[in-house]
């Protein structure tokens, strides 16, 4: 049996896990990422963090077949790096597989996280079993998966699958990819706390502002579902108009590429069923669906908060069996 040692590199926190090829987890740990420090400071987080992870699976590096690490924005598995990614602007150009061959001397790969969401979920989550999925998830980004016969399609050249960075309003909000109205600008748990607060702010007497009040002033990616089941108009306000948009940004991609699952994964969609019932019942609406045609299934991700780190692990072990440099 071959074990891999899975990397989900977040803007907030970063998870490693030892995996092996069904995405069975052995061994996990996160740290906080800490991206304001130089990329060094950084690596030896991660570093230090894989060392433990395998060592609490009862192994030493030479246990571990293959590495491999998700990263939000565009990466380059040929040469290693982070091209772009918006939220993690040190680590742009920073080229992981170097200094993982130093510190542990084992094949690397690196690849999109939500490309490796969505093999974790076509593998071992909610899109087992299908020929074609695409993985969306809601999280500090929006990030876009897609799973065809198995193997991950990102393009010819590997970066693409973009999907947070289709845009739903010429001219809207403004995205770190540069442009404007992005899907991520609208449907993220950042675009969710954004909203929050800026409907609490406009309704001092809301139970939404007295929520955020409780909470030292801050909102998260749950205070307006919270105050939503409360019966606040408000926070019904703020998530209805959420939905909404994430719905609009699940029948884009229905009509695009008609996948057979399209997966809601991330820390939005551990919101559950208040999420996925409107959002399934409104893409499917706005999708150019005729009626006599087979309807794609939208689920909520199975593999919580370990579709990265399997992902991670799965795709190293992909690339190792197809012969690909690490």
């Amino acid at each position: 049996m071959n074990l891999y040692l899975g990397i989900d590199l977040g803007g907030t926190r970063t998870k490693a896990g030892v995996v092996d090829e069904t995405g069975k987890v052995y061994s996990k740990d996160q740290i906080k990422t800490q991206v304001d420090r130089d990329p060094q400071a950084i690596f030896a987080d991660i570093a230090d963090l894989a060392a433990r992870t395998i060592a609490s699976a009862g192994l030493t590096p030479a246990g571990i077949t293959a590495m491999g690490l998700g990263s939000p924005g565009t990466s380059s598995n040929e040469t290693g790096s982070i091209v772009f990614a918006g939220n993690l602007p040190a680590l742009n150009g920073w080229n992981f597989r170097s200094a993982f061959h130093q510190r542990f001397n084992l094949p690397f790969y690196l690849g999109n996280d939500a490309n490796c969401a969505a093999l974790a979920e076509a593998v071992a989550g909610a899109a087992r079993g299908s020929t074609s999925s695409v993985t969306v998830t809601l999280g500090t980004g929006v990030g876009g998966g897609i799973i065809r016969d198995g193997n991950i399609d990102a393009g010819f050249n590997g970066t693409g699958s973009e999907l947070g960075h289709m845009v739903l309003i010429a001219g809207g909000e403004p995205c770190t990819c540069g442009r404007r109205g992005c899907f991520e600008v609208y449907a993220s748990a950042t675009a969710l706390v954004r909203e929050t607060h800026r409907a609490a702010a406009s309704h001092p007497e809301s139970i939404l502002q007295k929520l955020i009040a409780e909470n030292g002033g801050i909102a998260n990616g749950r205070t307006a579902f919270i105050g939503s089941r409360a019966g606040d108009a408000v926070a019904v306000t703020v998530v209805d108009r959420y939905l909404t948009m994430v719905a609009e940004g699940v029948a884009n991609i229905i009509n695009f590429c008609m996948p057979e699952v399209i997966v809601l994964g991330g820390g939005v969609a551990g919101e559950g069923e208040p999420l996925l019932l409107p959002v399934r019942e409104r893409a499917l609406n706005l999708a150019f669906l005729p009626d006599d045609v087979q309807k794609p299934g939208i689920e909520l991700a199975l593999t919580g908060n370990d579709a990265g780190i399997i992902g991670a692990a799965l795709m190293a072990a992909k690339n190792l069996q197809a012969g690909q440099a690490g």
